[in-house]
């Protein structure tokens, strides 16, 4: 039985992988960005240990979201579900790229860690430069770049844990739409999957994964100095750092 924290699992891909992990008996903390929509997740997912809330366009309510897990102990697996689409730059910038960094940083280290990305990462550029001058620059796909680098470099530092990014597809999601031509079932399946599975297949760090299978991902991700770069940008931004412990 693990133990697993789900960022942004209020509704979408994370509440339908807090379902099926307490199915499976494992212990699953949600999480919300207010009350409100906490108790909606506790009551669709009754089973759940615990949820959490913190609004993750803060990066002060994201540092005390990380408090708060740490208050629960040691998980065994993260998964960095969280993320937003139509909305600022800014809001995108920090849901989606600042906030995985801060909470990978500040809670205690897993065994596992787990990051949302998306096919449109492909299209994204790492944009670095960008980060302190000029944050309306930065996209979705972007985003969803950042995400796989940022995994890919905490697979390079990290080298006791599993860290992986998933591309969970086009679904049909509130954020995918009702006509998205993807697998529901296989957008949070493979996430889950990465976070309790002993299938050697799962047991693997820095890969880039779609439908469970290793996928091609965007090559700016598999830049070690830009990894670096990107490390030492979040850093600056934030004050806050990795401990390689």
């Amino acid at each position: 039985m693990a133990r697993i924290f789900i960022t942004g699992s209020a509704d979408g891909l994370g509440l339908l992988a807090a379902k099926l992990l307490v199915e499976k008996g494992h212990n699953v903390v949600l999480h919300a960005r207010n009350e409100q929509r906490g108790s909606y997740a506790l009551e669709k997912v009754p089973g759940a240990e615990k949820v959490l809330t913190g609004d993750l366009s803060s990066i002060e309510e994201t540092i005390n979201l990380a408090d708060k897990v740490n208050a629960l102990g040691v998980f065994d697996a993260v998964i960095h579900n969280a993320g937003v689409y139509h909305t600022s730059a800014r809001e995108i910038f920090n849901v989606n790229t600042l906030a995985p960094y801060i909470l990978t940083c500040l809670i205690k280290k897993p065994a596992r860690l787990i990051y949302l990305s998306s096919g449109m990462h492909l299209q994204g550029r790492s944009k670095l430069e960008s980060f302190k001058n000029d944050i309306n620059n930065i996209t979705y796909s972007d985003s969803k770049l950042h995400a796989v680098i940022l995994s890919k470099a905490i697979a390079n530092i990290w080298h006791d844990v599993y860290s992986n990014s998933v591309n969970p597809g086009w679904v049909p999601t509130k954020m995918g739409g009702a006509g998205a031509p993807d697998n529901l079932q296989m957008g949070y399946e493979t996430q889950v999957w990465l976070a309790v599975s002993n299938d050697e297949n799962a047991k693997v760090s820095g890969q880039y994964f779609y439908h469970q299978k290793a996928a091609i991902c965007n090559p700016e991700a598999d830049n070690i100095i830009l990894q670096d770069k990107f490390m030492a940008i979040c850093r600056d931004i934030t004050g806050i750092s990795l401990v390689n412990n």
